[in-house]
């Protein structure tokens, strides 16, 4: 017994009040000892004492409140999220057809019948009844979630968007049965209005959640379901990749997904572990290397002895580290958020300070307590203290930069990267696929006695029946070059070492360094050559013909043409680029040098990535992440903002806030400086919108004000919001793009980025 920590998925979260009411609720109940809540990935981490609390009372905790807890199995997750979209969906049909008929309601009275304040009692009717229909229908969920948040002194959303759709029924029956002269129809309708207005706005966040992340799933995809599992008899059958123990052995063929993590025990092959280094050049394995499960392998049959399974396995591992992350990161309360923490009891006490003066204060002078007045100037303050504009001027100035990032190539996945991107002061890039191209390709050709022509000849001929990547880059080289090359007479490869052929009745070898020396090539005369490439991060490929050393090839991974551009421009906004890659450390600061990077991590792993991401953020530093490997994703979720490049993984993208369509390393200073523009026009936006609350406020403290007027002033606060997003957007002739424009527009380049990284 002791300190238990549990980790839920949960629905129905639909902004940063709701992570804090979850977060007050949880530190009023005995027994919690921590919580952590993530918005943007909809899960609750809570550390409880378990002598003092059960599980099912830790659920019932967030049941209370009106959430949902949803399957720890990710396809029923997946399948309750589709569920409740379906629920959001007939919420709003029903809630927006009730506001469309009161509106028409509204319209005909006045513009028809010529009548502004009375109706008909056939008119009152049907208008309260769909105000009790929305509310009580499509909106019963809030009213449940303000019961429970009241219950337990929390003051949200949904505290006053009730108050506000209470104040307008009453209103209304007050005018239907009370005081004739309230105008029953508009007090009804803003009830209707309000209700809506939230059910639309949840609906919105419910589908970008909903349409966001399938991607742990993804990453355990990589994975095979089965394995060939090998008897000590000999005899083979392939069974679950669950079925494995520890100590079973597997046979891999050339071309497969190794299926579990182990170590060779027979055979040589080279093996792609970009799912796991992120690094493009293969590593060569023989008896007694380890090899990671989703790796593929390249060359050879391999015979691997299994030494992790389950929850040990590298997948696995990963999965858990995504998660983990999601549920630790750093919580980012918006601007608007912050401010309604104290909008909300103070528009709340306001409404019941101007009833009591109204009832009050006329004793003063004599007079006869004014309750009608007072209940008006009350229930005034409440309808025009629903912050409709407030609501949508941090959206709208998002929707503005949105669509701005789009016709830019950026996909801004997440709300919070435009509020954070302004304070991020360190922003850290991955090496290979980020700074780099990811592919293995030829630096240089150094020549002797011969012309580097020659060299490449003799190489391409050489390797053209090799499958090896560093084969294909220089075979690719070549016909860049224009060079003209023969198949050899006799070809033999030696895996991990190089290739020996017969080109031209000439014996040629093309290999590493090290094993040409084994072959008896004096290579003492080339040792500089061979230490100055080796030096700028290059895998050297030497060239013999006849036994004499004709030339090296240099192969690496090209830096991205707008690299070192764009990490002036972070140095120019006084931001810290720093490189972390699990590459060795003389390529990675090869590549650092070149580009104007001063700080490098290398021989980095990918939980070790997220951990000195982590170690930043406890230094009080705002960081950026961009990368595109399935070793990046931890690091990319524990980030403050995590940009994945579009031409990378799955797993990368869905755990990004930002995406960079294609591989342009550019984009991430676009995305800094649109993301800077957007945050400044969402103070714009909530200053307007104050403005038009704050007046409307104090205005209804009279008792004066017409829930008419109420409203326009709503409409006009609106207005004004929606001027300022997108006025000078629209004039300069930008237009207006949204994230779902932007998928349409770009799924093409993404098609084309993954399979090229393919």
């Amino acid at each position: 017994m002791g300190t238990t920590h549990e980790q839920f998925n949960v629905g129905g979260m639909s902004c940063s009040f709701c992570a804090e009411s979850i977060k007050k609720a949880y530190s009023r109940t005995d027994g919690v000892e921590d919580v952590d809540v993530s918005l943007a990935h909809e899960e609750v981490l809570v550390e409880y004492d378990n002598d003092l609390l059960s599980e099912v009372e830790v659920k019932d905790t967030l049941r209370d409140l009106g959430y949902t807890i949803r399957d720890p199995d990710k396809a029923k997750r997946y399948e309750q999220q589709q569920a409740e979209l379906a629920d959001g969906k007939r919420r709003l049909l029903l809630a927006g057809g009730a506001s469309i008929v009161v509106a028409a309601l509204m319209g005909w009275m006045i513009l028809v019948m010529g009548r502004f304040e009375s109706s008909s009692l056939v008119m009152d009717l049907v208008t309260l009844g769909l105000a009790l229909g929305t509310m009580f229908g499509s909106g019963r969920y809030i009213k449940e979630k303000a019961y429970q948040s009241l219950r337990r002194g929390i003051f949200n959303q949904h505290v006053l968007l009730e108050a506000g759709a209470f104040a307008g029924l009453l209103g209304g029956l007050l005018g239907l049965f009370v005081f004739p002269g309230f105008p029953t129809v508009h007090f009804f309708a803003v009830s209707v209005f309000i209700t809506t207005y939230h059910i639309l706005s949840e609906y919105t966040s419910l589908i970008v959640r909903t349409r966001a992340s399938q991607a742990v799933q993804g990453l355990l995809d990589l994975q095979p379901d089965t394995a060939r599992r090998v008897s000590d008899d000999g005899d083979v059958e392939e069974v679950p990749v669950d079925d494995l123990d520890i100590g079973d052995r597997v046979r891999v063929k050339p071309g497969e997904n190794i299926p579990v993590d182990g170590e060779v025990v027979e055979g040589e092959s080279t093996v792609d572990e970009s799912v796991a280094t992120g690094e493009s050049i293969p590593e060569e394995k023989t008896g007694g290397d380890t090899v990671i499960g989703g790796s593929v392998n390249e060359t050879g049959a391999l015979l691997i002895e299994v030494t992790a399974t389950g929850e040990d396995a590298f997948l696995n591992q990963i999965a858990r580290e995504i998660e983990e992350a999601r549920a630790m990161k750093p919580g980012i309360i918006q601007l608007a958020d912050r401010v309604l923490k104290y909008f909300v009891p103070g528009v709340l006490t306001i409404a019941g300070l101007s009833f009591l003066f109204w009832v009050v204060a006329p004793l003063a002078w004599g007079a006869a307590p004014n309750v009608q007045r007072g209940a008006f100037a009350a229930l005034a303050v409440l309808v025009l203290g629903y912050p409709c504009a407030l609501g949508m001027a941090t959206p709208l100035a998002l929707i503005r930069g949105g669509g701005k990032a789009a016709n830019r190539g950026i996909l801004m996945r997440s709300g919070d990267a435009f509020q954070i991107f302004p304070d991020v002061d360190h922003i850290v890039l991955d090496k290979t696929g980020t700074i780099t191209v990811g592919e293995p390709a030829v630096s240089e050709v150094v020549a002797f006695g011969a012309d580097e022509v020659d060299v490449l000849t003799t190489a391409a001929s050489a390797e053209a029946f090799s499958e090896h990547p560093l084969a294909d880059a220089i075979l690719e080289f070549a016909d860049e070059q224009d060079v003209e090359y023969a198949d050899p007479d006799a070809f033999g490869s030696v895996t991990g070492k190089g290739v020996r052929a017969t080109v031209a009745s000439d014996d040629v070898l093309v290999g590493k360094p090290g094993w040409l020396s084994d072959e008896g090539i004096d290579l003492s005369k080339r040792a500089d050559d061979i230490e100055r490439l080796q030096g700028r991060g290059l895998t050297v490929s030497g060239v013999v013909r006849g036994g004499n050393l004709i030339g090296l090839i240099g192969i690496g991974d090209e830096i991205k043409a707008d690299a070192a551009e764009t990490i002036r421009r972070m140095r120019d906004a006084d931001i810290t680029p720093v490189m972390i890659t699990g590459d060795n450390e003389r390529t990675a600061n090869a590549v650092a040098k070149e580009i104007g990077i001063g700080r490098v991590m290398a021989d980095v792993l990918p939980d070790e990535k997220r951990e000195e991401i982590g170690r930043l953020q406890e230094a009080d530093h705002r960081v950026a992440m961009v990368g595109d490997g399935i070793n990046d994703a931890p690091a990319l979720t524990q980030a403050d903002i995590g940009i994945a490049i579009g031409a990378g993984t799955d797993i990368a993208i869905e755990s990004a806030d930002i995406v960079l369509m294609g591989d342009r390393l550019g984009g991430v200073m676009d995305a800094y400086e649109i993301g800077k523009e957007s945050y400044r026009k969402t103070r714009q936006n909530l200053a307007t919108a104050f403005a038009f609350n704050g007046v409307g406020v104090a205005a209804a403290t009279t008792g004066l004000v017409h829930p008419v007027f109420a409203m326009l002033a709503m409409v006009l606060s609106v207005s004004a919001v929606l001027a300022n997003s997108f006025a000078g957007q629209l004039l300069s002739g930008e237009g207006v793009n949204t994230e779902f424009a932007l998928d349409e527009h770009t799924e093409g380049e993404r098609e084309d980025g993954r399979a090229a990284a393919d």
